[in-house]
C-alpha cells in the first residue's frame, strides 16, 4: 500500500481513499504487533497510520490512532505522556463514540496515575464519556463501532479500582463482562483478568481464581499474549491462596 501511494497513478479522490485504507491497515498491524509485545513496530505501524489519516483528512481516525499511542503509553506505565497524548486527541476527534472511548481511555490513566488526587478529574472523564456514548448513533468510525456500555462499565470500574472504590469497581466490572457480546472474547478475556484483580482487592480468591482462570483460557484461544501477561501479572497475589478452591488448577495452567 505504501509504495502504490508513493509510486501509483490515481485521482485525488481515490488517493484519499488509499491513505485511508493505508491507515486502518496500518492500526490492525500495530494491534497485532501490540498484542504480542512488540512495542517498537506497533508504535511505528500506529505513526504511520497517523500520517496517512491526516493526509486523508481524517481527523476521527487521527484521534484513534493517537489514543492507542496513549494506550500503549499506559500500558508501559508511563501515565504522564498518556494523559499528554489524549488530551490532544481529545481537541481533534469530532464523533461522540470516539470521544466516549478517549475519554475512558482518560479516566483510566489519570486514576492509575495519581489514585485518589486524581479523583475529580477521573470522574468528569467518566461522566464525559457516559454523555458521549449516550449521544453516540449508529454511525460511527470503524475503529470505535463497538464501544458500548460494556466497555463504560468495566473502564469506570477499573479506574474507581485504582480510586480505592472496590465494592463499586467490582459492580461494574462484573456488569460489563456480563453486557459483553461473544463475538468479542479477547475483550472479554481483559475484562475477566480486571474482575479477577477487583476480586482479590475483596480477598475473594475463589472466584478471583475461577475468572482469572477463564481470562486465561481466553487469551490463549484468541492467541493475545499480551492479555494471557494480565493474568500472569496477577499470579503473585494468588500465591498465599494456594490451597483455596481453583487456586492450584489456575497456577497449574499458567505453568502448562
Amino acid at each position: 500500500m505504501t509504495e502504490l501511494l508513493e509510486s501509483g497513478h490515481y485521482t485525488p479522490e481515490l488517493g484519499l481513499r488509499l491513505h485511508t485504507l493505508a491507515a486502518s491497515l496500518s492500526q490492525t498491524i500495530a494491534w497485532h504487533a501490540f498484542d504480542r509485545g512488540r512495542h517498537t513496530q506497533a508504535s511505528q505501524n500506529w505513526v504511520a497510520g497517523l500520517h496517512n489519516a491526516y493526509a486523508a483528512g481524517d481527523f476521527d481516525m487521527g484521534a484513534g490512532l493517537l489514543g492507542d499511542l496513549a494506550y500503549q503509553a499506559a500500558w508501559r506505565l508511563d501515565h504522564a505522556t498518556s494523559a499528554k497524548i489524549l488530551t490532544h486527541a481529545l481537541a481533534r476527534a469530532q464523533s461522540p463514540a470516539a470521544r466516549c472511548l478517549l475519554q475512558l481511555r482518560l479516566a483510566r490513566t489519570l486514576a492509575a496515575r495519581g489514585g485518589r488526587s486524581e479523583r475529580r478529574a477521573v470522574l468528569r472523564a467518566l461522566a464525559a464519556a457516559e454523555q458521549h456514548l449516550n449521544s453516540a448513533g449508529g454511525d460511527r468510525p470503524g475503529w470505535c463501532a463497538g464501544v458500548s456500555e460494556a466497555d463504560l462499565a468495566v473502564d469506570s470500574g477499573q479506574a474507581l479500582l485504582d480510586l480505592g472504590d472496590t465494592s463499586r469497581a467490582h459492580q461494574l466490572i462484573t456488569e460489563g463482562e456480563q453486557l459483553l457480546p461473544r463475538s468479542r472474547d479477547k475483550t472479554r478475556g481483559v475484562f475477566l483478568a480486571y474482575r479477577a484483580a477487583s476480586l482479590l482487592d475483596l480477598k475473594e480468591p475463589e472466584p478471583a481464581a475461577a475468572a482469572a482462570t477463564q481470562s486465561l483460557i481466553l487469551a490463549r484461544r484468541t492467541e493475545a499474549p499480551r492479555c494471557a501477561r494480565l493474568v500472569e501479572n496477577l499470579l503473585p497475589r494468588f500465591q498465599p491462596y494456594s490451597r483455596t478452591a481453583g487456586v492450584e488448577e489456575l497456577l497449574h495452567l499458567a505453568a502448562a
